[in-house]
């Protein structure tokens, strides 16, 4: 059985800093880097990139809507030819960056409100497979696991593109397969071995419990944690722990889809 762990990186800007990107990289095995709209600027997708380098980690774009000051978290009225030409931008400049240190990209992954959007709206996501797919065809597209899935991966399909299915151990799913706001207390799991459980029955059962107690079924090809939770390196050093010492073997996604 294999998976993929991934993290988001790259969210610091200019002289602010933003998650323990170096400490949590060795832990993960995809690096999903911001691209300048959400978070990050060139300085620091430069020194990304070549942190992952380091690491031997598979890089791919993390493209948001142009929202610095809502870290992208905000929803945006954009036009769906807006979004595409947005995702392409930010998907050429990373493939920059990963040509100039002679890498890969790997996959394509939106943030924030873009993400979660994309999953319930047709033309949303069907926006950005088409910049993706006019990008490069080859690249994984990486969308939620679960409710919406069989109907988005017709959508990437249509376009040419591969979907790998994402599960979140350290966040709150409701009845409805959806993320809890972040908005709502207890929306992020911060304890280290209730995460890495958590991990642990999503990669090996595909289950994971709602926070009405219901059980919600999802099948997912990777694991996301976020860099930026308080104790993040011991949170992604344990779930990556817990999943190699229970059979799960952790590598990235492209190595198996």
């Amino acid at each position: 059985m294999k998976i993929d762990l991934n993290c988001d990186m790259g969210e610091s800007f200019g002289a602010f800093r933003i998650g323990m990107d170096e400490a949590v990289m060795p832990h993960i095995t995809s690096a999903n880097i911001a691209c300048g709209f959400h978070a990050g600027d060139p300085v620091v997708m430069e020194k990304t990139v070549a942190n992952a380098k380091k690491n031997r980690i598979a890089i791919g774009a993390h493209p948001g809507y142009p929202d610095l000051m809502g870290f992208g978290r905000r929803n945006m009225v954009c036009a769906p030819e807006e979004v595409t030409a947005y995702v392409t931008y930010q998907i050429g400049a990373l493939k920059a960056f990963a040509a100039a240190q002679g890498l890969p990209v790997q996959h394509v992954k939106p943030h924030g409100a873009l993400y979660n959007a994309a999953q319930m709206d047709a033309p949303l996501m069907e926006a950005i497979c088409r910049a993706v797919a006019s990008v490069d065809a080859s690249l994984i597209f990486v969308g939620l696991a679960g409710k919406w899935a069989e109907r988005n991966q017709a959508i990437a399909e249509a376009f040419g593109l591969h979907m790998a299915f994402e599960a979140f151990p350290d966040r709150a799913y409701t009845p409805e397969g959806v993320l809890q706001s972040r908005k709502e207390a207890g929306s992020v799991i911060k304890d280290p071995e209730t995460v890495a459980q958590r991990a642990l029955r999503m990669a090996r059962e595909g289950k994971v419990v709602a926070t009405d107690g219901s059980e919600l079924s999802i099948s997912p090809d990777t694991l996301c944690v976020h860099g930026d939770t308080p104790g993040a390196v011991t949170l992604v050093s344990q779930i990556h722990q817990t999943l190699s010492e229970n059979g799960v073997e952790v590598v990235p996604m492209g190595a198996f889809l």
